[in-house]
């Protein structure tokens, strides 16, 4: 048993966390374009529908980036070298901080 034997595992990790990403990044879009719409239909301000329109342009961008990151990954795991999600994580990160940007908005300006 060699060293990339010993780090790579014969389970389905790698595939499980590839459909979490596709999971974060379809929610992000679908999620981000719904509340885009309804916002633009209930007259919210230009900020709420824009930070929807944000989420929704990360989700996007996680969702392309997702075939990608999982060759980087798998390459990565046999090679024995580290895993590096930095630029993914950060397009998760604004995504989720414009739903919540929006949906502040909205809970303000509907009260």
């Amino acid at each position: 048993m060699g060293a990339p034997d010993e780090i790579w595992d014969q389970g389905l990790q790698s595939e499980r966390t590839r459909m979490a990403w596709v999971r974060t990044a379809v929610a992000l879009a679908t999620g981000g374009l719904g509340a885009a719409g309804l916002a633009m239909r209930a007259g919210l301000p230009l900020p709420a529908v824009a930070a929807f329109a944000v989420a929704a342009l990360c989700g996007g961008i996680l969702l392309i980036r997702t075939g990608a990151r999982f060759r980087r990954v798998q390459e990565a795991l046999h090679g024995g070298r580290p895993l590096d999600h930095q630029a993914d994580a950060v397009f998760a990160w604004l995504g989720t901080l414009a739903v919540v940007a929006g949906a502040l908005v909205f809970v303000l300006t509907v009260r």
